[in-house]
């Protein structure tokens, strides 16, 4: 049987809690079915080793900034030139994928093959090799629904879409803010529809720290290459969330955002930004953001 897609991922170290997370990630995507071409992307620590055991394919030559950071269009040009696929799948190491990734990606490339799919991600603190005997897609669901938490609109983990559609992209570096936003403006200059499967997948993140970076999270959230995306994607123009999707998909297929509030979410992308140093928006910033929130869970 022939891989649904291709997919590939940059993993951090293999040591200590990330050396968990990312193998559990990794096991689940094996278990998609149809399985589908996998690629490991770098030379950090482990990846080898972790190709070879879950057979899958390791591509260590990625180029880098001067921080050694992998760049995004590093990472997107060696897997598509590599890819055996017509749909390419990037989605960072710590995120685990069940079968309702499949059955939505397989429903989606159907009816509207030319289309960027992402969604929202749950965050949960797993600390523990994860079993994957059976039922366990059902434990990991429970426990989302327990103690799991729906991470906002701005943070994008993974993207489904068709190869060779981007073009051109900018030498940004791949896990630090902004990059992820502006795919989704690239979709929109390309006129790539963008389909959000929040309502319909459960997409895992394991929670985890900073320690990966020197400086810990302010260095990799706020440093010199944050500075640098967010030059590099325009500022806050260009850094499109899940509130600018074009269509959701839902249990009766693929839906089209209701007006008015499909529009560009330009006010919140500013004030999000400007209530770092203006403490007095964040109400309203919580405030548009209730709004979305309620919009993307209505039916």
């Amino acid at each position: 049987m022939n891989s649904m897609m291709t997919l590939f991922s940059c993993p951090k170290p293999f040591r200590g809690h990330f050396g968990v997370i990312q193998k559990n990630a990794i096991r689940s995507w094996t278990l998609l079915k149809p399985r589908p071409e996998i690629f490991l992307m770098g030379d950090e620590e482990g990846i080898s080793e972790v190709a070879q055991e879950l057979r899958v394919r390791h591509m260590p030559h990625v180029r880098r900034n001067e921080f050694g950071t992998p760049l995004v269009n590093s990472l997107f040009e060696e897997a598509e030139r590599a890819a055996t696929e017509e749909f390419m799948c990037y989605l960072n190491g710590d995120i685990l994928l069940m079968s309702d990734f499949a059955e939505a990606f397989k429903r989606v490339s159907k009816e509207m093959p030319r289309s960027l799919m992402v969604g929202r991600r749950w965050n949960l603190e797993v600390k523990e090799r994860i079993d994957f005997g059976t039922h366990w897609e059902q434990r990991i669901k429970g426990d989302v629904s327990r103690r799991g938490k729906l991470y906002p609109h701005f943070a994008i983990d993974y993207f489904v879409f068709p190869k060779g559609v981007w073009g051109e992209i900018p030498p940004l570096a791949i896990g630090r803010p902004g990059w992820d936003n502006w795919i989704l403006y690239r979709a929109h200059c390309l006129n790539l529809p963008t389909i959000d499967l929040t309502k319909r997948v459960v997409v895992v993140h394991q929670n985890h720290d900073y320690s990966h970076h020197p400086d810990g999270w302010a260095g990799a959230m706020k440093g010199e290459e944050s500075k640098r995306n967010i030059e590099l994607v325009g500022e806050t123009a260009h850094a499109y969330s899940l509130l600018d999707a074009d269509y959701c998909l839902t249990s009766q297929g693929l839906k089209r955002r209701r007006p008015p509030l499909h529009k560009p979410f330009y006010l919140y992308r500013h004030l999000v930004v400007l209530s770092v140093s203006h403490p007095s928006l964040k109400p309203l910033v919580r405030l548009i953001k209730k709004i979305g929130d309620r919009y993307l869970s209505s039916p």
